[in-house]
Protein backbone atom coordinates (compact mmCIF):
# COMPACT_ATOMS: atom_id res chain seq x y z
CA UNK A 1 0.00 0.00 0.00
CA UNK A 2 1.41 3.27 -1.04
CA UNK A 3 2.10 5.82 1.58
CA UNK A 4 -0.08 8.77 2.24
CA UNK A 5 2.10 11.10 1.25
CA UNK A 6 3.13 8.78 -1.82
CA UNK A 7 -0.57 8.52 -2.44
CA UNK A 8 -1.88 12.02 -2.61
CA UNK A 9 1.26 13.97 -4.68
CA UNK A 10 0.18 10.75 -7.20
CA UNK A 11 -3.55 11.56 -6.90
CA UNK A 12 -2.40 15.67 -7.26
CA UNK A 13 -0.32 15.11 -10.48
CA UNK A 14 -3.73 12.80 -11.77
CA UNK A 15 -6.25 15.46 -10.99
CA UNK A 16 -4.13 18.44 -12.34
CA UNK A 17 -5.28 16.89 -15.91
CA UNK A 18 -9.23 18.19 -15.20
CA UNK A 19 -10.86 20.93 -13.52
CA UNK A 20 -13.92 20.63 -11.28
CA UNK A 21 -14.84 23.76 -9.63
CA UNK A 22 -16.79 24.01 -6.27
CA UNK A 23 -18.66 26.42 -4.30
CA UNK A 24 -18.91 27.41 -0.95
CA UNK A 25 -21.53 25.35 1.30
CA UNK A 26 -24.21 26.86 3.55
CA UNK A 27 -25.27 25.36 7.04
CA UNK A 28 -28.96 25.39 7.69
CA UNK A 29 -31.55 23.27 9.63
CA UNK A 30 -34.93 22.53 8.34
CA UNK A 31 -37.15 19.21 7.65
CA UNK A 32 -38.82 18.02 4.52
CA UNK A 33 -41.06 14.94 3.76
CA UNK A 34 -41.90 12.75 1.64
CA UNK A 35 -41.84 9.00 -0.11
CA UNK A 36 -38.13 8.76 0.20
CA UNK A 37 -38.66 8.21 4.30
CA UNK A 38 -40.81 5.27 3.98
CA UNK A 39 -37.84 2.77 4.00
CA UNK A 40 -36.60 4.49 7.01
CA UNK A 41 -32.89 4.07 6.10
CA UNK A 42 -30.84 7.46 5.60
CA UNK A 43 -27.56 8.85 5.00
CA UNK A 44 -25.73 11.24 7.35
CA UNK A 45 -23.24 13.07 5.14
CA UNK A 46 -20.33 14.70 7.36
CA UNK A 47 -17.83 17.16 5.94
CA UNK A 48 -14.96 18.05 7.90
CA UNK A 49 -13.28 21.18 7.73
CA UNK A 50 -9.29 20.43 8.30
CA UNK A 51 -6.82 23.22 9.23
CA UNK A 52 -4.47 24.05 6.39
CA UNK A 53 -1.12 22.05 7.11
CA UNK A 54 -2.86 19.05 9.31
CA UNK A 55 -4.80 16.82 6.30
CA UNK A 56 -1.72 14.08 6.57
CA UNK A 57 -2.31 14.21 10.35
CA UNK A 58 -5.48 13.78 10.35
CA UNK A 59 -5.58 11.34 7.82
CA UNK A 60 -3.12 9.25 9.25
CA UNK A 61 -4.84 9.73 12.65
CA UNK A 62 -8.19 8.73 11.51
CA UNK A 63 -6.67 5.76 9.37
CA UNK A 64 -5.39 4.31 12.62
CA UNK A 65 -8.75 4.88 14.91
CA UNK A 66 -11.27 4.83 12.55
CA UNK A 67 -12.21 0.68 13.41
CA UNK A 68 -13.65 1.73 16.66
CA UNK A 69 -15.84 3.91 14.98
CA UNK A 70 -16.79 1.33 12.02
CA UNK A 71 -17.33 -1.36 14.74
CA UNK A 72 -20.60 0.48 15.98
CA UNK A 73 -21.93 1.53 12.78
CA UNK A 74 -21.66 1.43 8.79
CA UNK A 75 -19.46 3.71 7.12
CA UNK A 76 -20.29 3.86 3.18
CA UNK A 77 -17.27 6.00 2.44
CA UNK A 78 -14.79 8.05 3.22
CA UNK A 79 -12.72 10.82 1.00
CA UNK A 80 -10.09 13.68 1.24
CA UNK A 81 -11.37 16.71 -1.45
CA UNK A 82 -8.61 17.10 -4.48
CA UNK A 83 -11.15 19.94 -6.01
CA UNK A 84 -13.70 21.92 -4.38
CA UNK A 85 -13.66 23.40 -0.90
CA UNK A 86 -9.71 22.78 0.03
CA UNK A 87 -8.81 21.51 3.23
CA UNK A 88 -11.84 19.04 3.50
CA UNK A 89 -12.37 15.41 4.03
CA UNK A 90 -16.53 13.66 3.59
CA UNK A 91 -17.94 10.64 4.45
CA UNK A 92 -20.94 9.33 4.26
CA UNK A 93 -22.89 6.81 7.74
CA UNK A 94 -25.95 4.73 6.77
CA UNK A 95 -28.38 4.48 9.82
CA UNK A 96 -31.49 2.25 9.48
CA UNK A 97 -33.22 4.85 12.01
CA UNK A 98 -33.12 8.30 13.96
CA UNK A 99 -33.00 5.60 17.09
CA UNK A 100 -29.89 3.71 16.02
CA UNK A 101 -28.09 7.06 15.31
CA UNK A 102 -28.87 8.37 18.78
CA UNK A 103 -27.46 4.91 20.06
CA UNK A 104 -24.81 5.16 18.14
CA UNK A 105 -23.83 8.49 19.05
CA UNK A 106 -24.06 7.55 23.05
CA UNK A 107 -22.02 4.71 22.73
CA UNK A 108 -19.12 6.52 21.05
CA UNK A 109 -19.45 9.32 23.73
CA UNK A 110 -18.71 6.08 26.23
CA UNK A 111 -16.22 4.42 24.48
CA UNK A 112 -12.86 6.10 26.53
CA UNK A 113 -10.62 4.76 23.52
CA UNK A 114 -12.52 6.64 20.92
CA UNK A 115 -12.58 9.71 22.93
CA UNK A 116 -9.04 9.71 24.25
CA UNK A 117 -6.97 8.18 21.18
CA UNK A 118 -9.07 10.27 18.36
CA UNK A 119 -11.47 12.79 19.32
CA UNK A 120 -8.97 14.34 21.76
CA UNK A 121 -6.29 14.35 19.23
CA UNK A 122 -8.56 15.37 15.72
CA UNK A 123 -10.71 18.41 17.21
CA UNK A 124 -7.58 20.21 17.70
CA UNK A 125 -6.82 19.77 13.62
CA UNK A 126 -10.54 20.16 12.98
CA UNK A 127 -12.20 24.30 11.90
CA UNK A 128 -15.17 23.59 11.68
CA UNK A 129 -17.94 20.37 10.33
CA UNK A 130 -21.19 20.14 8.59
CA UNK A 131 -23.47 17.11 9.62
CA UNK A 132 -26.58 16.59 6.59
CA UNK A 133 -29.20 13.81 7.13
CA UNK A 134 -30.13 12.33 3.67
CA UNK A 135 -32.33 9.88 1.69
CA UNK A 136 -31.94 7.92 -1.43
CA UNK A 137 -34.26 9.63 -3.59
CA UNK A 138 -37.35 7.12 -3.98
CA UNK A 139 -35.92 5.68 -7.81
CA UNK A 140 -32.16 5.05 -6.95
CA UNK A 141 -30.37 2.78 -5.09
CA UNK A 142 -26.80 2.48 -3.75
CA UNK A 143 -24.19 0.93 -5.67
CA UNK A 144 -20.53 0.13 -5.35
CA UNK A 145 -17.35 0.79 -7.96
CA UNK A 146 -15.81 -2.60 -9.25
CA UNK A 147 -12.67 -0.93 -9.21
CA UNK A 148 -10.45 1.94 -7.22
CA UNK A 149 -11.89 5.16 -9.28
CA UNK A 150 -12.50 9.17 -8.46
CA UNK A 151 -15.95 10.15 -7.66
CA UNK A 152 -17.18 13.35 -8.19
CA UNK A 153 -20.18 15.17 -6.06
CA UNK A 154 -22.83 16.85 -6.99
CA UNK A 155 -25.26 19.14 -5.07
CA UNK A 156 -28.01 20.61 -6.64
CA UNK A 157 -30.24 23.41 -4.88
CA UNK A 158 -33.40 22.87 -6.48
CA UNK A 159 -36.92 25.18 -6.71
CA UNK A 160 -39.18 25.34 -3.47
CA UNK A 161 -41.60 22.61 -3.91
CA UNK A 162 -39.36 19.45 -3.09
CA UNK A 163 -39.75 16.17 -5.72
CA UNK A 164 -43.09 16.84 -6.73
CA UNK A 165 -42.70 19.71 -8.43
CA UNK A 166 -39.24 18.98 -9.96
CA UNK A 167 -38.01 15.19 -9.15
CA UNK A 168 -39.18 14.03 -12.97
CA UNK A 169 -37.10 16.16 -14.70
CA UNK A 170 -34.09 15.53 -11.70
CA UNK A 171 -34.65 11.67 -12.56
CA UNK A 172 -35.03 11.93 -15.98
CA UNK A 173 -31.52 14.46 -16.49
CA UNK A 174 -29.29 11.70 -13.96
CA UNK A 175 -30.27 8.84 -16.25
CA UNK A 176 -29.45 10.43 -19.06
CA UNK A 177 -26.08 11.01 -17.93
CA UNK A 178 -25.82 7.76 -16.45
CA UNK A 179 -26.53 5.78 -19.73
CA UNK A 180 -23.64 7.69 -21.11
CA UNK A 181 -21.44 5.41 -19.50
CA UNK A 182 -18.39 7.21 -19.20
CA UNK A 183 -19.27 7.37 -15.11
CA UNK A 184 -21.37 5.29 -12.93
CA UNK A 185 -24.48 7.18 -11.01
CA UNK A 186 -23.58 5.42 -7.24
CA UNK A 187 -26.38 7.46 -5.06
CA UNK A 188 -28.91 10.20 -5.43
CA UNK A 189 -30.00 11.67 -2.57
CA UNK A 190 -32.48 14.12 -1.12
CA UNK A 191 -31.49 16.45 2.17
CA UNK A 192 -34.09 15.88 5.05
CA UNK A 193 -31.60 18.08 7.68
CA UNK A 194 -29.80 20.74 5.64
CA UNK A 195 -30.49 23.06 3.04
CA UNK A 196 -33.58 22.08 1.96
CA UNK A 197 -34.26 21.36 -1.24
CA UNK A 198 -31.19 19.88 -2.32
CA UNK A 199 -30.58 16.79 -4.14
CA UNK A 200 -26.57 15.36 -4.45
CA UNK A 201 -25.79 13.00 -6.84
CA UNK A 202 -22.52 10.84 -6.06
CA UNK A 203 -20.35 9.46 -9.25
CA UNK A 204 -17.96 7.04 -9.71
CA UNK A 205 -15.38 7.74 -12.94
CA UNK A 206 -12.06 5.44 -13.81
CA UNK A 207 -10.04 8.60 -13.53
CA UNK A 208 -10.22 12.40 -14.75
CA UNK A 209 -9.50 11.91 -18.01
CA UNK A 210 -12.24 9.91 -18.51
CA UNK A 211 -14.48 12.14 -17.07
CA UNK A 212 -12.96 14.74 -19.23
CA UNK A 213 -13.32 12.81 -22.21
CA UNK A 214 -16.88 11.40 -21.08
CA UNK A 215 -17.95 15.31 -20.29
CA UNK A 216 -17.60 16.00 -24.16
CA UNK A 217 -19.23 12.72 -25.41
CA UNK A 218 -22.49 13.59 -23.11
CA UNK A 219 -22.62 17.27 -24.31
CA UNK A 220 -23.12 15.76 -28.06
CA UNK A 221 -25.53 12.93 -26.61
CA UNK A 222 -29.53 14.57 -28.03
CA UNK A 223 -30.47 12.58 -24.69
CA UNK A 224 -28.63 14.23 -22.35
CA UNK A 225 -29.13 17.30 -23.95
CA UNK A 226 -32.70 17.16 -23.91
CA UNK A 227 -32.76 15.99 -20.61
CA UNK A 228 -30.61 18.90 -19.07
CA UNK A 229 -32.11 21.53 -20.69
CA UNK A 230 -35.67 20.50 -18.76
CA UNK A 231 -34.09 20.01 -15.64
CA UNK A 232 -32.28 23.38 -15.13
CA UNK A 233 -35.52 25.16 -15.87
CA UNK A 234 -36.02 23.98 -11.98
CA UNK A 235 -32.59 24.41 -11.04
CA UNK A 236 -31.25 27.37 -8.62
CA UNK A 237 -27.60 26.73 -8.64
CA UNK A 238 -25.05 23.58 -8.36
CA UNK A 239 -21.58 22.87 -7.46
CA UNK A 240 -19.20 19.72 -7.30
CA UNK A 241 -16.14 18.35 -5.87
CA UNK A 242 -13.61 15.49 -6.88
CA UNK A 243 -13.58 13.19 -4.14
CA UNK A 244 -10.61 11.03 -3.36
CA UNK A 245 -10.90 7.53 -1.75
CA UNK A 246 -8.76 7.17 1.55
CA UNK A 247 -7.45 3.73 2.21
CA UNK A 248 -9.90 3.18 4.41
CA UNK A 249 -13.00 4.20 2.02
CA UNK A 250 -15.63 1.25 1.85
CA UNK A 251 -15.91 2.97 -1.40
CA UNK A 252 -13.04 2.84 -3.71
Amino acid sequence: MLGLGSKLGQVRVAAARCLVPGLQLHRSVGTSTGPQQKHGTFYEFRTYNIKPGKMADFLNLTEDKIHLRTAISELVGYWFMEFGNMNEVFHIWKYGSYKERTAVRRSLMQEKEWQHDYISKMMPMLNHQISEVTYLVPWAQMHTSSKPGVYELVSYQMVAGGPAVWGKAFQKALSAHDHVGYCKLIGAFHSEFGQLNRVHALWWHEDCDARAAGRHRAHEDVRVVAAVRDSVNYLVSQNNKLLVPTSFSPLQ
